[in-house]
């Protein structure tokens, strides 16, 4: 698991999921280009090895129009690792929180942002869920069965089922940009499923994997741990062929995922590409990346992401992301453009940059805007010329 920085902290330990560098190992069970910088606060405690990293942002959002608002919020994130020998294999163990409840059960503004519920009762539409308080708590274990080649278990509750690409928070080519993607729920909004088993198999450059896990999107109840029965299922191709290159293909069937639509299931297919490079000796990461959701009944949507960090100094990163989404969730039931399907694209652009350290942590601040375009028929809602802007004060664990 990366955060930000030029650091290769865990270049050269053994992965939890197989034998080779920590560096490939992301969000869940996904792989990232091994060349990936990391960083976080090491330590080795007899055969154990451990890693902590995390942020801190302080976030004031402002978002235009009639359905936009503005807000000051905190989001945040702090993970563990450790991992250690264990018979012809490895033992790993995750464990990580936000305090993103803190937000309120309506999240933040984010305009044509849709999925989860704040009251049980009514969607959310325009704004971003918070994540819970425990995000991840997982037990692998890999064990070698041949030169290059593994077999591994992992399960959580919560954990992240083999679906959709690294999570958006843990991608180096979107950890930097403070708002949640427009395509998160094409792409990666299972990296929180109160419920997961994965098994799968590691050979060199491929891992082939596959989860039965809990469908169910969390609950607008941010503190607690939720149980339900396992009614869905999912399997990842992943292929690093090269140090610099991360690519994946993902299918799976959520059995009824929302709960204000507990009738309807979902079909979600993702591929997605990550390129790790350097422009004048400095670290970048490009991701390209593709969800469809097949609701069933109902409508089939596609999301395109397109996004990119370039740390142009040590200090300093450059962000961006574009998207484009066929959204039928803009409008509630009572609405008259409720079910219809709207193609909408949003430009995001930004920059961050740590000014002093104090320990293992940096200080930073940063800011970015966005422009949306959206079909004429939403002028009248959103406005003709939609925007956003955030501006944020940025506290992480790395080191120099």
């Amino acid at each position: 698991m990366q955060t930000g920085g030029a650091s290769v902290a865990g270049a050269h330990q053994k992965g939890m999921f197989g034998p080779y560098a920590m560096t490939r190992e992301a969000s869940g069970t996904s792989w990232q280009p091994d060349g990936t910088p990391m960083e976080g606060i090491e330590s080795m405690n007899g055969q154990w090895a451990t890693m902590i990293h995390g942020y801190v942002n302080l976030v004031y959002d402002h978002q235009s129009g009639a359905r936009g608002d503005n807000q000051s919020f905190a989001e945040s994130m702090l993970m563990a690792t450790a991992q250690r020998p264990m018979g012809n294999g490895t033992l790993g163990l995750r464990g990580m929180v936000s305090l993103d409840p803190t937000i309120g059960k309506r999240g933040y503004p984010l305009l044509f942002q849709t999925g989860e519920t704040a009251d049980g009762r009514t969607p959310l539409v325009d704004r971003q869920h918070p994540h819970d308080l425990l995000m991840e708590l997982a037990a692998s274990y890999s064990h070698e069965v041949g030169p290059g080649a593994a077999v591994f278990g992992y399960a959580g509750l919560p954990g992240e089922p083999a679906l959709g690409p690294t999570a958006f928070m843990h991608r180096f080519s979107g950890m930097d940009n403070p708002e949640a993607p427009l395509t998160h729920h094409w792409l990666d909004s299972t990296h929180i499923t109160f419920g997961v088993l994965t098994a799968g198999y590691a050979w060199r450059t491929f891992k082939l994997e596959a989860s039965a896990f809990n469908g169910r999107e969390p609950d607008e109840h941010r503190w607690n741990i939720e149980t339900r029965k396992f009614d869905s299922s999912s399997a990842r191709l992943s292929w690093n062929p090269a140090p610099q290159w991360s690519l994946q293909v993902s299918h799976g069937r959520l059995d009824s995922p929302e709960l204000l639509e507990p009738e309807v299931a979902l079909k979600r297919t993702t591929a997605s590409a990550s390129y790790q490079h350097a422009l004048a000796s400095r670290p970048m990461q490009t991701t390209l990346a593709w969800g469809r959701n097949r609701k069933d009944p109902g409508a089939t949507t596609d999301g395109y992401l397109l996004e990119s960090a370039l740390h142009i100094r040590r200090d300093t990163s450059l962000f961006g992301r574009f998207e484009r989404v066929e959204n039928d969730e803009l409008f509630r039931d009572d609405e008259p453009l409720h079910g219809h399907v709207f193609k909408v694209r949003k430009l995001s652009v930004g920059v961050v940059r740590d000014f002093f350290s104090a320990g293992k942590v940096k200080f930073g601040a940063g800011a970015l805007v966005s422009k949306y375009w959206a079909p004429a028929v939403l002028d009248s809602i959103y406005g003709a010329s939609p925007s956003g802007y955030m501006l944020f004060f940025r506290a992480r664990i790395a080191i120099d």
